[in-house]
């Protein structure tokens, strides 16, 4: 999941939208049509990004480290943690996509019907893409790393 939303944002951002532009000529026919896009990949992307939340919070209860005095395995206290750390970047990636959808891209619409400052509020959203792409990015490399499979000792 965490491949198909970096790689869904890398070919929409980096490939589609861009083709758009360059096939059909006009920002006015492009823009709406990119927009669209981005929209889908908006829902798409809280939609992954809230299945991997339900894994990794699996993940973290699978590694839960009781507070007793047993001895603690420091594999399963750096699984926990990592997991909490991955959570974060999917945490912060489902941000972006809804400040994106609901903020940036309605100013996108509003300035160009009144003549506002497109070029702002266009940098600001690819800023958003952008971080939105670092931090699938980095979910995508923290869950490539394998976890620590407890061993039962018998």
């Amino acid at each position: 999941m965490a491949a198909l939303w970096w790689g869904g944002i890398s070919g929409l951002s980096f490939v589609a939208v861009p083709t758009l532009f360059t096939s059909l000529g006009s920002p006015a026919v492009a823009g709406p049509v990119a927009a669209r896009l981005f929209s889908l990949q908006c829902w798409a992307g809280l939609g992954l990004g809230l299945l991997l939340l339900l894994i990794l919070r699996r993940q973290r209860a699978g590694a839960h480290v009781p507070l007793t005095c047993e001895t603690i395995d420091a594999a399963r206290v750096e699984d926990m943690q990592r997991a909490f750390g991955t959570m974060g970047f999917v945490l912060a990636a489902m941000l972006l996509a809804l400040l994106q959808e609901y903020g940036v891209a309605q100013k996108i619409v509003t300035a160009r019907a009144t003549g506002g400052d497109l070029r702002l509020w266009h940098g600001l959203g690819t800023l958003m893409v952008l971080g939105q792409w670092l931090c699938a990015g980095a979910v995508l490399w923290r869950l490539s790393r394998p976890f620590e499979v407890p061993v039962s000792s018998s």
